[in-house]
């Protein structure tokens, strides 16, 4: 059966979930702190993580930080936080994703999913062929086609579409999608990301206001479907 840990320190909070994610037939742990949260994850191992962030024995980013010096559980925060540096703070820090209080059982349960789905990814997944709403990509022979006709991208803009790929449903910052493309020196070079992101939904008909693909998170960065 597949775990899920809670760490919440609000108790009402903590019956919802267990309630929401019984339903769906997962095993739930719970932890009230961080030093509780940390043993049962050593312990028990789960399959995700839900966490918030204002813990009374330690702030979450930190946890985050400490636990991905060892493990690479998949985290999805769970935070009354609201503003965007908090939200990229996380995702920088190793998290998964992020949702803000007050949120939909449904979207937490496909976020869940998703989570799964990426732990599950084989590590030879770089050999996969992709096919999603008429787009194909295969990454070992670094082609991708749409609607059946070959898609022809820049170095660059490969590069990007591969980055979205291989973290298809999870929330990329502008910093880590600069960093993994451009390298480690370009943190202040947001337009090119524009740009280039902009190139690449032209090639693939890909509406920003209605995608199908690349879906812009507001102040943060983008997320590739995981449909």
């Amino acid at each position: 059966m597949t775990t899920i840990l809670i760490i919440e320190d609000e108790a009402d909070i903590r019956r919802y979930l267990r309630a929401t994610l019984i339903a769906r037939d997962y095993e739930v742990l719970e932890a009230a702190t961080a030093k509780e949260g940390l043993q049962k994850l050593t312990v028990n191992r789960p399959d995700v993580v839900i966490l918030d962030l204002g813990l009374p024995d330690q702030d979450g980013q930190d946890f985050i930080r400490q636990v991905r010096e060892w493990s690479k559980t998949p985290i999805i925060v769970l935070s009354a936080r609201d503003r965007e540096s908090d939200k990229i703070e996380a995702l920088e820090n190793g998290a998964d994703d992020y949702l803000t209080k007050p949120f939909a059982a449904g979207e937490l349960l496909a976020r869940v999913t998703v989570a799964l789905r990426h732990a599950a990814q084989s590590p030879a997944g770089a050999t996969e062929i992709i096919e999603y709403a008429g787009l194909k990509v295969d990454l070992a022979a670094r082609r991708v086609w749409l609607n059946g006709d070959d898609v022809h991208l820049t170095p660059i803009e490969y590069k990007l579409l591969s980055e979205f790929i291989r973290h298809r449903g999870k929330v990329l910052t502008h910093a880590q999608l600069l960093k993994a493309v451009w390298g480690r020196h370009s943190s202040d070079q947001n337009h090119y990301l524009r740009i280039h992101t902009q190139h690449l939904r032209e090639k693939l008909n890909d509406d920003p206001l209605a995608p199908t693909f690349i879906f812009t998170e507001p102040g943060i960065g983008y997320r590739f479907s995981d449909q």
